[in-house]
């Protein structure tokens, strides 16, 4: 396969997968603030913190109100990953290799941009908002789901999977490390029982509230929570679910084109630091500079994966 295409792919997913992850950040942060009558403000700017676009929202606004984080976030053409500028670049990559795509995929991300430019071309109230994050997950939804039903499994599928679990362990890991601490009002309160609307709330915005219920008999401890979401195998977005994904399929890689490169051994490197591992001693290690540490490792896997398989060439 030529190095762009492969990059088409793997671009086109992250992409999608980006578009997801701020819709479902950004309806925690709407959930919480409407249960804060008086710090909105700081939800709404832990939401911006999370996805890495403090810099380039306060080079615009003053204020974290609701209306420009949510302007900005979903349809800011400045903000390069707004929802509306991430969709873009899906469908423009969906179109460079369409010739690798089924034309179930081709079509759902096609559907998934006009139907999104259409919904976005003017600001979004507040109380149209619940509807429009619905859309946004409603749409990556079905891309995936016709990647899943009708792509060969071979080299194009493979890309794009570790397009989209590249971009979700990036994303938990964030969602992670800004909101277990804001969440956590002292640390006095580590390990111990806490408001559990909030946790709640922390875990929808992995899609991992109904499951937490249902694999977790711990209860809504800050541990239990972190655990489930950095080591459970069982959890779609945890992070060691995401780092085997990408294992397993750089290992397909390495079957069909019959090559081991650099990117292989990074993968299998981050995963053991998943492996055999309890919470309690991450959190001896240091929550934060744990999952700092992900997501520095996580940025690096991304470019030498670019780099192995000549992304640009």
């Amino acid at each position: 396969m030529l190095g762009k295409t492969a990059g088409g792919l793997y671009w086109m997913f992250r992409f999608l997968e980006r578009a997801e992850n701020t819709a479902r950040l950004l309806e925690a942060g709407f959930r919480i603030a409407l249960t804060r009558s008086t710090d909105a403000e700081s939800e709404w700017k832990s939401v911006i913190v999370t996805l890495a676009a403090q810099q380039g929202f306060e080079a615009k606004h003053d204020t974290y109100d609701s209306a420009h984080v949510i302007n900005y976030l979903l349809r800011d053409a400045d903000n390069p990953s707004s929802v509306l500028s991430v969709v873009k670049s899906a469908r423009d990559n969906a179109r460079l290799v369409r010739t690798a795509l089924t034309s179930e995929v081709w079509m759902s991300v096609n559907e998934t941009w006009m139907l999104l430019s259409d919904i976005l071309k003017n600001q979004v109230r507040d109380v149209d908002l619940p509807e429009v994050l619905s859309t946004i997950r409603q749409q990556a939804a079905l891309v995936r789901g016709s990647l899943n039903g009708t792509m060969l499994r071979k080299d194009t599928y493979h890309f794009c999977q570790i397009g989209i679990h590249i971009e979700r362990i990036d994303n938990t890991s964030r969602i992670i490390d800004v909101k277990y601490h804001s969440l956590l009002p002292a640390s006095s309160f580590v390990g111990g029982k806490l408001d559990n609307v909030q946790w709640e709330t922390l875990l929808r915005s992995v899609s991992a509230h109904r499951s937490f219920r249902w694999a977790v008999e711990d209860g809504f401890t800050g541990p239990a929570i972190a655990s489930f979401l950095i080591l459970d195998r069982r959890l779609p977005r945890s992070l060691t679910f995401c780092i085997d994904e990408i294992v397993a399929n750089l290992g397909q890689l390495e079957q069909s084109y019959g090559e081991r490169v650099m990117c292989h051994d990074q993968a299998d490197r981050l995963l053991k630091r998943f492996n055999n591992r309890d919470i309690s001693t991450i959190f001896d290690e240091g929550l934060h500079e744990f999952i700092s540490s992900i997501i520095h490792d996580t940025a690096n896997l991304g470019y030498q994966i670019e780099q192995d398989y000549r992304f640009n060439i």
